[in-house]
């Protein structure tokens, strides 16, 4: 039953006659700012490991401070826009990631810049608000779409990201990539506040600060496992007390949560078929597919010397991921189109599939370079399905007062599971080296691939088993979507 508390849903956005055409603009400049971030800095690691004279452990913390704190405030912040106002916390959360990238360009040690980055994760906040919006605001017809194309942009700004920072560090030095990423984060504070109206839907209630501090601490726990693994050693007392750490700290959240009247999390929410199967395929893909972003420039780095590889410089290394940003551009939006016909489980199953293909051409073929670019552009439609399948699927199993939450959560299953198989990858590439020389071995890339392919399979089951056939009519899609009477959640839930 819908709690007393929480404010009367608005009329349909369909009977709200208004232009959208600016509000997603903007939404989707704030979404980008954030994705860019992402991995932009990733091509000056080796920069800043020389400037700072510090070791590969040591800056690696700049990607890990950025990713800890991106996911906490991916879900904390989600379900507070639900309660407060998601365009009001969009643009607080926006203003601190400005902040923090103003702090980072200013940086001159690496302590220094390891906090700004860590205050920068804030902006992750911007996708489960901006998928909330949509959902609040824009007329249904076009939430699918909508939803796939800002979904995409996490994937082309990780793309991207890799791409354009070699010519502006060649040019420039690193601190001008977060110049011009606050150049892209300032547009985007300036096109929600001046073409975003305020969400109609809230869901009142206090801040759970015993979920917030649980649900963090062992989200840290969990990810700073998972990234110093290979460094500290899987097997190390500190990697396998982090682990125990986080299994104990998110089942007491769990424990806690179920006990309150408005918890930070409705784990009553995550057991709903549809939810639940969305989050367990979120993970899996997340494994399979984030290892392609980082395998594919070093291998296309390897000096030809090795027996594979091309000798790319960081730019050159970077174009071999132009052509999964391109597709997935495409087939985001395509996703949401066949989503709206069938329902959103047929495009889950064909991203797993199709990203097994893409794995498939990297293992058996990544001798030449046309099927580097081949496989990066089957991968994108995958990818591109496949974010875009899973925000409408979890968007439709919730009610609009739990979108922030629950795209939250999605979120970071997918942020954890991409943290997990991006080491594990990179654990198999430097388990298998050339005599002698220190480099890789190519079987190293070739396993790595293998394995991703076999998690876009498994990823494929786990999609299966969600509710609901591969192919839904529109008239049985509009009924899924509809509340049960008596109950403020779909039916597909």
């Amino acid at each position: 039953m819908t709690d007393p508390t929480t404010t009367p849903a608005p009329p349909p956005v369909t009977e709200r006659r208004r232009g959208v055409a600016a509000p997603f603009a903007a939404l989707l400049i704030a979404v980008l700012s954030f994705s860019l971030m992402q991995t932009m800095v990733v091509p000056a690691l080796p920069d800043l490991r020389r400037e700072f004279d510090v070791s590969t452990t040591a800056v690696s913390w700049v990607l890990s401070a950025f990713l800890l704190t991106a996911s906490v405030a991916t879900a904390l912040l989600g379900r507070v826009g639900d309660m407060f106002g998601k365009r009001r916390v969009l643009v607080a959360s926006l203003t601190v990631f400005a902040a923090g990238t103003l702090l980072a360009a200013l940086s001159d040690s690496l302590g220094l810049l390891i906090a700004a980055r860590a205050v920068q994760g804030v902006g992750s906040a911007a996708f489960p608000l901006a998928f909330g919006i949509v959902r609040d605001q824009f007329p249904r017809e076009r939430v699918p779409v909508a939803i796939g194309l800002i979904s995409s942009t996490f994937g082309i700004g990780f793309g991207v990201g890799l791409v354009i920072p070699g010519p502006i560090v060649d040019a420039l030095d690193w601190h001008w990539i977060f110049w011009l990423g606050l150049v892209v984060i300032v547009l985007g504070i300036l096109a929600v506040v001046a073409f975003v109206e305020e969400s109609p839907v809230r869901s009142p209630g206090r801040i759970d600060w015993a979920g917030v501090a649980l649900l963090s601490a062992g989200v840290v726990a969990l990810l700073l496992a998972i990234s110093q693994g290979k460094t500290w050693g899987w097997a190390s007392a500190g990697v396998i007390g982090l682990f125990v750490a986080a299994a104990v700290l998110l089942t007491v959240f769990v424990l806690v949560e179920r006990r309150l009247s408005a918890p930070l999390i409705d784990i009553e929410l995550l057991r709903r078929p549809a939810v639940a199967s969305s989050h367990v395929t979120a993970l899996i893909i997340g494994f399979g597919m984030y290892g392609a972003f980082t395998l594919v420039p070093l291998l296309a780095q390897t000096p030809p010397q090795a027996g594979y590889g091309f000798g790319a410089s960081v730019t050159g290394a970077g174009l071999f991921m132009v052509p999964m940003a391109a597709t997935m551009l495409v087939a985001s939006p395509l996703a949401g189109r066949i989503g709206a016909v069938a329902g959103f489980k047929l495009p889950l199953v064909l991203a797993c599939l199709i990203g097994v293909a893409g794995f498939a051409v990297y293992a058996g073929a990544h001798d030449t370079e046309w099927a580097l670019y081949a496989g990066s552009g089957i991968l994108g439609i995958g990818v591109g399905f496949a974010f875009a399948a899973l925000a409408n699927l979890v968007v439709a199993a919730v009610d609009p007062r739990q979108t922030g939450e629950a795209t939250g959560i999605n979120t970071i299953m997918r942020t954890i599971g991409g943290s997990l198989g991006a080491q594990v990858s990179a654990s198999l590439v430097a388990s298998h080296t050339l005599a002698g020389s220190g480099l890789p071995a190519e079987s190293g890339y070739t396993t790595a691939f293998v394995m991703s392919a076999v998690a876009l399979g498994v990823a494929t089951l786990a999609a299966l088993s969600g509710p609901g056939g591969l192919w839904r009519t529109p008239a049985k899609a509009a009924a899924a979507a509809a509340p049960r009477p008596g109950t403020s959640g779909p039916a597909a839930s």
